[in-house]
């Protein structure tokens, strides 16, 4: 029988799968892959001769604002990050990225229902990529854990908690309360580690000792800090038999105690992000130096080195941007202090290209390997798979024709994000995304972004155990 003809034919690139790579025809029909090698005729085609086909990446960590948000932060005096969905949407299709996971907060008066609404609303009409929300939980105010379970139960199967808030940091047993509630109802956690009250204890002692300054910032935050939180992370995984996340992962010392619990079976993921691949706490001596801050703060040689290590056993599941942007005038506003520097910065149009970069063309990581930490385990992890994070028969056509050769400079003035700046200015970087495709549609060709305001899919989760990973 003859197959029918396809809508799109991506003809002769090297397919790079998690597990797997072959040199096949890719064909699309209806936003969907419907063949994979053998015989295809299509009325378009997509030339990939000398490039690799890879899965979209999936971003499930950034911190985007729609309009309203930004309103609301605004009328509240905040500063809040610069980025909405549209101009987010914009830095990760330039960087190979077709589906984000948002973290939603509260704006104040409003609960976590409310505040998925909002985001759910200005996403649909901003966003270019497909994207999912991490509901904030707040604390353990009464009612907490009831609407964590029914956010869930509406395909909202992930939510985000900060072990830096103070709430959270004394255990009564009610934290455990709201993380199996939403567990129950099928939702993973992510958690923030770091405990609140060791922080606040070094930020003020270093503004009594004159020491302040934002240079300092990596003292404000220790490893210490980090590891007693992943502890409480994996106890709460523990005792409340649900698994957790732990995102931006730092240090050599957390790794290893989230290595352990693994090893000994506690259900306990790891993510960590391209800021301590990259850089390390020498950075904040800079004169421009608070640039580079992020929470946890950047560590040392050793436990970059750590991490890359982690990268290639298995012992980290996901990289992801932690995107929050600030411009630099925000970021090196003189006012700020250890305890009050803005953290974050811009990494969703990076994050692919120096991993790659810095990890594949280096040998510190295998081509599959790009692809299960920048697609294929994140999909798994929040509910996408099959769907997303694959190139197979009856997956969303998310195609990247990544172009292992091509150089470029860094220079954030002239790249997507309305930072304006980036932490990796004046890299020479090996490895970006020549056409990009999300459901089939091409949203980005060399270098032009085709792709409209509010194209993107919101991308509903049902509840279900977190799988197995390793492949």
């Amino acid at each position: 029988m003859r197959t029918p003809e396809a809508d799109l034919i991506v003809r002769g690139g090297r397919v790079v799968t998690a597990g797997h790579e072959q040199q096949a025809d890719v064909a699309i029909t209806g936003g969907r892959i419907v063949q994979l090698g053998g015989e295809i005729s299509g009325r378009r085609e997509l030339d990939a001769r000398g490039l690799l086909v890879l899965p979209g990446g999936i971003d499930a960590h950034v911190h985007l604002v729609c309009a309203a948000m930004a309103a609301g932060s605004a009328a509240a005096g905040w500063p809040f990050w610069v980025d909405d969905f549209w101009t987010g949407s914009r830095a990760a299709l330039a960087g190979g990225i077709t589906t984000i996971g948002s973290m939603t907060g509260q704006l104040p008066g409003e609960t976590m229902t409310d505040a998925i609404h909002r985001d759910m609303v200005g996403a649909s009409a901003e966003a270019a990529v497909d994207w999912f929300l991490h509901p904030i939980l707040p604390g353990t105010r009464a009612g907490t854990a009831a609407e964590a379970a029914a956010l869930a139960r509406d395909g909202h199967t992930s939510n985000k908690l900060f072990l830096t808030v103070p709430d959270f940091d004394i255990d009564t047993g009610e934290l455990a309360q709201l993380v199996t509630a939403a567990g129950q109802a099928g939702a993973i956690t992510l958690v923030h580690c770091e405990e609140a009250g060791l922080v606040t204890e070094a930020g003020q002692e270093l503004i009594a000792a004159g020491r302040g300054a934002v240079r300092y910032f990596a003292d404000a935050r220790t490893v210490e800090a980090e590891v007693q939180a992943v502890g409480r992370a994996v106890d709460l995984s523990r005792t409340a038999d649900v698994p957790v996340y732990i995102v931006h992962l730092s240090s050599a010392e957390a790794l290893a105690r989230c290595h352990a619990a693994r090893s000994a079976g506690a259900r306990v993921y790891v993510e960590t992000r391209p800021l301590y691949l990259h850089l390390t706490k020498e950075r904040f001596e800079e004169p421009d130096g608070a640039k580079y801050v992020g929470a946890p703060p950047l560590r040392t040689l050793v436990d970059r080195e750590a991490l890359w290590h982690g990268l290639a056993a298995g012992q980290i599941d996901t990289v992801c941007s932690d995107h929050a942007p600030w411009t630099l005038d925000q970021k090196l506003d003189p006012d700020l202090d250890v305890m009050t520097a803005r953290q974050g910065v811009a990494d969703l149009e990076t994050l692919m290209p120096m991993l790659f970069s810095e990890g594949v063309l280096t040998g510190r990581i295998s081509l599959t390997r790009f692809v299960q930490l920048t697609s294929a385990n994140a999909a798994r992890l929040f509910g996408l798979h099959p769907r997303k994070g694959t190139i197979a028969p009856g997956a969303d056509a998310d195609l990247v024709l990544w172009d292992p050769h091509a150089r470029r400079v860094v220079d954030g003035a002239t790249m997507q994000s309305r930072a304006g700046y980036s932490v990796y200015d004046g890299w020479q970087v090996t490895g970006w995304p020549v056409v990009v495709l999300r459901r089939g549609q091409v949203v980005l060709a060399d270098g032009v972004i085709i792709a409209k305001p509010g194209d993107g899919q919101w991308l509903r989760r049902e509840a279900s155990d977190v799988p197995d990973i390793t492949l």
